[in-house]
């Protein structure tokens, strides 16, 4: 029996994307988002993971079917993230720790994080823990509300929110962490109770509040992690910051980048030590550079490809 598990929703259409192929497999420095929290999760000893799918379904389950701690629960018809998660229930029954349910379109998400969020679980014993982030400008993001005590009150969604909530830095980037017994306990008592008429998983809180289950919500998400795609826009800018990372590791690793800012290099290359990068050079998903080459400007080495020489 699996002691941990997690829910990833990844049915959503692309609709503000302009995009007939679901957000998810819209890809950040060449690999698909959806990639990058299954990692994520993985690093953090996550046990079992069910994918909920709807749009687009087939080529989803096409690209990550066969993986043994994946599965998939389709969700005809979207009604919000409580009916997501109410859709795994058969499916996740077996996961008797606790569950994470995360957005699948957050590919910035660190394991670390997920680590916090799971030893603070453990620690408090909650029925639900969540991670919040502080943003200068939250609008589009549920907001934290707490009492004069610092506790978690309620979380209200940006398009429910007055005056004085809107006003509010800290949000919820969607990183949950639930037992699983008392989840299922109380999922089904959400209501519709809201502007777009769906099922908030969010409602929880007060729900398990109400019922005396202890909730907490602690600071963890780095304000850059929270970025997450419906646009076109906003996956530039989600690719912009992996880039930046996925440099920072190839600089660390011994490699010279003459100009970060003109060379872009995809998620798996392997480039070996004492390699030079000259500017305006593209190293492909999954090419291969060999120890000590200069690539010269200009140099493409499309994904899959090997490179060497001095």
């Amino acid at each position: 029996m699996p002691k941990s598990g997690a829910i990833v929703m990844a049915a959503g259409k692309s609709t503000r994307m302009k995009s007939n192929k679901v957000k998810v497999l819209h890809e950040v420095c060449g690999r698909p988002m959806l990639a990058y929290v299954l990692d994520a999760l993985r690093f953090a000893d996550v046990e079992k993971i069910t994918l909920v799918v709807g749009h687009d379904r087939e080529r989803v389950m096409d690209m990550f079917g066969g993986q043994k701690d994946l599965h998939f629960v389709e969700q005809a018809e979207q009604k919000g993230t409580g009916h997501a998660v109410l859709m795994t229930e058969k499916t996740m029954q077996d996961v008797d720790g606790p569950l994470f349910v995360l957005a699948g379109d957050g590919p910035l998400i660190r394991a670390d994080t997920l680590k916090t969020l799971l030893k603070h679980f453990s620690e408090k014993k909650s029925a639900m823990t969540l991670a919040t982030s502080l943003l200068p400008d939250p609008m589009g993001y549920g907001r934290i509300l707490r009492g004069e005590d610092g506790r978690l009150l309620r979380i209200v969604e940006d398009r429910d929110c007055d005056e004085a909530q809107r006003r509010i830095g800290e949000v919820n980037p969607s990183y949950y962490l639930f037992d699983s017994t008392i989840l299922w306990r109380f999922l089904g008592k959400i209501k519709p109770n809201n502007a777009k008429g769906e099922y908030y998983l969010t409602d929880l809180v007060e729900i398990l509040l109400s019922a005396g289950q202890a909730v907490e919500a602690i600071t963890a998400v780095p304000p850059e992690d929270v970025l997450s795609i419906n646009s076109r826009a906003e996956l530039a800018k989600v690719s912009a910051v992996m880039q930046a990372r996925i440099v920072d590791a190839v600089l660390a690793s011994g490699v010279t980048i003459t100009s970060p800012m003109n060379t872009w290099i995809e998620f798996g290359a392997e480039i070996g030590q004492d390699t030079v990068l000259e500017p305006f050079t593209f190293i492909g998903a999954g090419a291969v550079v060999k120890a000590g080459s200069r690539v010269p400007a200009g140099t493409v080495v499309a994904r899959g490809e090997r490179f060497g020489g001095i």
